[in-house]
């Protein structure tokens, strides 16, 4: 998506779109995708986390090009198994990388033998208890964080991510006790970092990883890695980034007498440009000095803006298909929800803030873009609405991913309790 007019997503007319799967839905260009995919292919592993997106059609996609999946629940087990990962291989398929094991997750990677990533001292015990010598990685949070939010921050004391550093030694014997082999290290800081950042992950595994020993066979650089946002904003310099770890990995080969595999672990980075979110507009209302489109899409469908006050460009598909520029104005956009909070145009912090588009008039389309990652995912049923439809472009050609959910959707599975 590129500028305040659009008439074409991924090559499709919008009209079309809306013709065939109506408003609000979530359309996925495939070649983006796989245009990411292909910019990380210099790591010996890419591995998707799939929290970011994890509609089947998504994930196949990602495994027909060699992409390994991570999951951080039972659920997400289902789903890559579903889109035909194996579990088991090496390496392996699906790694279960969380900071707990609930009841279910526990059940699910004893039964389907996927091999774990601990996030916290207390999974070594309770994986050990069940699966005494088997292989682990664990996630080890540095004392350090960097995002593009607080929120997204997951390293540092504030931080429930990871085993702390101080606890290295601990964890290690812990794993000893349970006869549990400690094949590699992974730090995740935040997503949307910066290289600064980045670059201190590098160094702190490489000290983790010399605790490890001989060992080791596997880093992971985690991900975090950021998209650009505003116009002109770079993109991170990939190459200087892989510099940094093959050299670490490298020096770690030097020192343990063998090959060490290299891990990437990115979530927004492979599909948050890749979508978009459809919308009506089905108001235009002013508010004292205040300018609204409100939508028929709110934070039941893309929940970033109130979450993080995360920025998303946006664009107006003129209903009649007409591409000709139309004076611009500054607008707040906001949703159909009965919450003030529901405004797409906003800061952290709940800041209402103004984004410079096109006159529209009702009917008008909205496409909110970089809302691949981290929107349908995180999707609810708020104000009982139902969940949107997910479409993915191939080659010009548009498939339904996942069926809008219908009212009756909405209650399945709900019941009255009989009559005292």
């Amino acid at each position: 998506m590129s500028g305040p007019l659009v008439t074409r997503i991924a090559g499709v007319p919008v009209a079309d779109l809306v013709r065939d799967f109506g408003t609000p839905t979530f359309v996925y260009d495939a070649e983006v995708v796989v245009e990411r995919i292909r910019e990380l292919r210099r790591f010996d592993v890419v591995r998707y986390a799939q929290k970011a997106c994890s509609n089947l059609a998504i994930l196949d996609l990602c495994r027909r090009h060699g992409v390994l999946v991570d999951a951080v629940s039972a659920g997400e087990i289902h789903r890559a198994m579903a889109a035909g990962y194996a579990t088991q291989g090496d390496p392996p398929p699906i790694l279960y990388c969380a900071d707990i094991f609930d009841r279910d997750s526990l059940e699910a990677v004893l039964e389907h033998g996927v091999p774990v990533n601990c996030g916290s001292p207390d999974m070594i015990d309770q994986y050990g208890e069940r699966a005494p010598g088997a292989q682990i990685v664990l996630r080890i949070n540095p004392g350090f964080g960097h995002g593009h939010s607080r929120k997204t921050n997951t390293g540092g004391e504030q931080s429930k991510h990871g085993i702390w550093h101080e606890q290295l030694g601990d964890v290690l014997e812990r794993a000893a006790r349970h006869d549990l082999r400690v094949v590699g290290v992974h730090v995740h800081i935040g997503s949307g970092t910066d290289m600064e950042h980045l670059g201190r992950v590098c160094h702190a595994v490489e000290g983790f990883a010399r605790r490890v020993g001989p060992g080791l066979r596997m880093i992971s650089a985690g991900g975090g890695l950021p998209v650009p946002v505003e116009p002109g904003d770079a993109r991170i310099d990939l190459d200087a980034y892989f510099r940094l770890w093959d050299e670490t990995r490298k020096r770690l080969e030097g020192e343990v007498g063998h090959a060490v595999r290299l891990e990437i672990e990115p979530g927004r980075y492979l599909v948050a440009e890749a979508g978009v979110l459809v919308a009506e507009i089905r108001a235009v209302k002013r508010q004292g000095g205040n300018l609204f489109y409100l939508l028929d899409a709110g934070f039941n469908n893309l929940a970033r803006p109130i979450l993080y006050g995360a920025r998303h460009p946006m664009a107006i598909s003129p209903a009649d298909g007409d591409d000709a520029p139309r004076p611009e104005q500054e607008v707040v956009v906001g949703g159909p929800l009965c919450e003030s909070g529901d405004i797409f145009t906003q800061e952290d912090g709940g800041i209402v803030r103004s984004e410079r588009l096109p006159e529209a008039r009702v009917g008008d389309r909205l496409v909110i873009g970089l809302a691949g990652a981290y929107a349908f995912a995180m999707g609810s049923n708020y104000n009982s609405k139902p969940l949107a439809a997910e479409v993915l472009v191939t080659g010009g050609k548009a498939h339904l991913a996942r069926g809008r959910q219908s009212l009756d959707d909405l209650i399945r599975g709900e019941s009255i309790p009989p009559s005292p």
